[in-house]
């Protein structure tokens, strides 16, 4: 049995649904990122787990039990908020410490568990501070560690890392993964941020208006979506419908050109329409070695992205983005230049739920 299960769970206010059946397993010690867009029903749910609220319909498990009527504080639950929440009243040790007071714990107890909490956040010899003498950063550190003084079963982060900027963000996520993995306490962590969630997950689950559209590893929801909304939400995506030629060998018309792709057409027969998606990442040019697809383009605009170079090709009436390397001898085409660009027939995704007759 899994560690955490969310069974069937939906949640309503008046006529609109946030949620509608969402069903999860998470292992324990897995770190499971709900990703998507704002109004998609992630922190909902979220907040539904941390019993903060009720389902409309469902059941969340945690370890066997059933907690989904449970109040917050009989949980077992530690939560970090996206606006941090301390106390600015009391000290760093005092924010910390705070549950641990209120559990009565002796004072002997409280005061070791807090210096260890304050090693593991890397802010010893800080505990005397108020937060207000705290970066945004130490300040959600500190979230973090009154969070897990209780040792809790079970860790939810709410976008814990969103009003903080980008550096800060990308370093503090790593000691976020650290500290979860070294703990290795279940963690659920909210986020609409596609680079963190892939970067610090287990699993990932897409949500969109109130539901799962996908759940598995960072590696397959990136290179192997399974809808349209995933493949346009997780990184940067050449998406187009296009016209099946021959469904048993994979073979589609493009702009008048032909392409192959690896397999998806099953169901499908010459003259549907579907929908394909190719990352940027997989087109080059031919001048650097052919694979199986081949269309000339002509190009339409460069754009230097730092680490990446952003080339906007035009095939007719569609134009495709491809992405190269930056390096100081990258030898750029000129905008009008006519090229052809090339890609495997694997690069070609035929997108879930998208044919049409």
């Amino acid at each position: 049995m899994a560690f955490l299960e969310i069974r069937d769970v939906s949640k309503a206010f008046g006529e609109n649904w946030a949620v509608q059946d969402f069903n999860l397993q998470v292992e324990k010690g897995e770190l499971v990122s709900f990703l998507g867009p704002s109004g998609c029903g992630k922190t909902t749910t979220l907040r539904i787990v941390a019993g903060f609220e009720q389902p409309t319909t469902g059941n969340v498990i945690v370890d066997g039990e059933d907690i989904t009527y449970k109040a917050p504080n009989q949980r077992k639950i530690g939560m970090v908020f996206q606006s941090y929440a301390l106390f600015p009243n009391m000290t760093v040790a005092g924010n910390i410490g705070f549950g641990l007071k209120v559990n009565k714990r002796p004072k002997e107890e409280l005061d070791k568990r807090v210096k260890e909490l304050l090693d593991l956040i890397h802010m010893p010899g800080l505990g005397e501070r108020y937060p207000y003498q705290l970066s945004g950063g130490q300040q959600q550190r500190v979230a973090l560690a009154r969070a897990l003084a209780l040792e809790p079963a079970l860790l939810l982060l709410d976008e814990p890392l969103s009003a903080l900027d980008a550096k800060i963000r990308v370093s503090l996520r790593s000691e976020i993964r650290d500290i979860q993995q070294n703990l290795g306490i279940t963690a659920i962590y909210v986020t609409h941020d596609q680079e963190e969630a892939l970067s610090l997950s287990d699993r990932v689950v897409v949500m969109n208006v109130g539901r799962i559209d996908q759940v598995g590893p960072p590696f397959e929801i990136y290179n192997f979506p399974q809808t349209e909304f995933v493949a346009q939400f997780v990184g940067t995506l050449n998406a187009v419908q296009v016209e099946v030629i021959d469904p048993i060998n994979q073979i589609l018309l493009v702009d008048g050109q032909q392409i192959q792709a690896q397999a998806g057409l099953d169901g499908t027969k010459a003259g549907d329409k579907v929908m394909i998606a190719i990352r940027p990442e997989r087109f080059s040019f031919t001048s650097s070695g052919e694979k199986a697809n081949i269309m000339d383009c002509t190009i339409e605009n460069i754009t230097f992205l730092g680490s990446i170079v952003r080339i906007l090709v035009n095939t007719g009436s569609i134009s495709f983005n491809m992405d190269t390397f930056n390096n100081p001898y990258l030898e750029l085409p000129k905008i009008g230049d006519k090229n052809r660009v090339t890609f495997s027939r694997q690069a070609v995704l035929v997108l879930n739920n998208s044919s049409q007759t």
